[in-house]
């Protein structure tokens, strides 16, 4: 099938660029081709090599928008969204492709779609979703009852939490997320050695408001009997987080158990830094990531690495596979504890870790994601 993805977002981060990846390069695979459709004015962080097309409407962004600018922005975008909807019917009526994906919908997609002459398209349009809570879910029923009549409107869902959300849309289809994998680098999965530094890496977004320290605090309260080490990487965004994380550097740096890193990591630089560690601790969660997927949790089985996680970050994947250790969310003296088990176990149950690793890495690789978008357009 000729595939073209309907891409808007302004400002992708790694996960929307290795979603984007996954689309291209396991489609084609698969032995489809694929093209890219986005708003005038568009470049791309990454040079994905397909062909691009520009179509009417400028993309727009609220980064740093707030009260009134950001409603103006909003009407701006859904008048924007209305342009790409019309000019994406207009090249589907000239056959110039023979399904079209939006790669990072949500309910709202569709609620545009009903003003849009795109619900009459003469072929399949994909609107894939990533998650959804379960108000999203209702709004989302909601919004796609209208088309129940219309079979070329296809929406994909992909949730570890199927069985949590009630979705009920006639032309739906739940599937799971798919992992993240190295796609720049050599890489082999490896597991230190009793004698070898174990390095539990922590990656993402700096923000004043995740309390660093007291993860700090408690990976460093552990009483360990192997060789450990804490790798933190962060980004920051605004010049008060910066500050923040540059204060809390200063504070810990001379402690040998961590090592910093103030960088943002995109691309090969974000593949060597997750390949470099051994395993990843996700210790901050919210009600959200019972229904949304943690990108660090498909980056933890594309790398096949454990984790150190808190019970509110897509339970189903330890409930499923044993790759590691959990917490109650926001119960530091539980994380102290379930770093020592990990660390002090790690050497016995690295090799259980590897197998399950292997299991998850199979059951979500990205060619089965490629595959039920194939099977989700025909």
């Amino acid at each position: 099938m000729r595939f073209a993805i309907m891409e808007s977002v302004v400002t992708p981060g790694g996960h929307e660029i290795d979603f984007d990846r996954i689309l291209v390069e396991e489609l084609t695979a698969l032995g489809h081709s694929v093209e890219f459709y986005v708003p005038e004015g568009h470049e791309f962080k990454w040079n994905y090599g397909v062909p691009v097309h520009h179509i009417p409407g400028t993309g727009v962004s609220y980064r740093g928008a707030h009260g009134i600018k950001k409603i103006l922005l909003s009407a701006k975008r859904e008048w924007h969204r209305q342009k790409w909807y019309k000019a994406m019917y207009d090249f589907a009526k000239k056959d110039a492709f023979d399904a079209i994906i939006f790669p990072s919908a949500t309910y709202r997609y569709l609620r545009a779609l009903k003003h849009s002459p795109l619900k009459n398209s003469p072929l399949p349009v994909l609107f894939l979703i990533h998650g959804a809570t379960p108000a999203e879910a209702r709004k989302l029923n909601a919004e796609a009852k209208v088309f129940d009549h219309r079979p070329n409107v296809r929406i994909g869902v992909q949730t570890f939490a199927k069985d949590k959300l009630d979705l009920t849309a006639k032309h739906l289809r739940v599937y799971g997320p798919p992992n993240y994998i190295p796609r720049d680098i050599e890489y082999a999965p490896s597991f230190p050695e009793a004698d070898e530094v174990l390095t539990i890496g922590f990656f993402g977004q700096y923000r004043r408001e995740k309390n660093l320290e007291l993860f700090l605090q408690a990976f460093l309260a552990g009483k360990y009997d192997r060789k450990v080490k804490l790798f933190v990487q962060g980004a920051t965004q605004t010049q008060a987080d910066a500050d923040d994380f540059d204060r809390i550097i200063r504070k810990y740096k001379e402690n040998p158990l961590v090592e910093f890193l103030h960088k943002p990591l995109i691309g090969i630089e974000w593949q060597k830094g997750l390949a470099s560690v051994d395993a990843l601790a996700i210790p901050y969660g919210n009600e959200r990531y019972l229904y949304h997927t943690s990108a660090l949790i498909s980056n933890a089985m594309g790398y096949q690495k454990p984790v150190i996680m808190a019970d509110n970050v897509n339970p189903e994947i330890l409930a499923r596979y044993d790759i590691g250790k959990s917490f109650a969310n926001g119960d530091m003296q539980g994380l102290t504890a379930a770093l020592e088990d990990f660390v002090n176990h790690y050497d016995e149950q690295k090799m259980m870790y590897q197998q399950e690793l292997a299991k998850a890495y199979a059951d979500y690789s990205p060619r089965i994601l490629a595959q039920n978008i194939a099977a989700l357009a025909e």
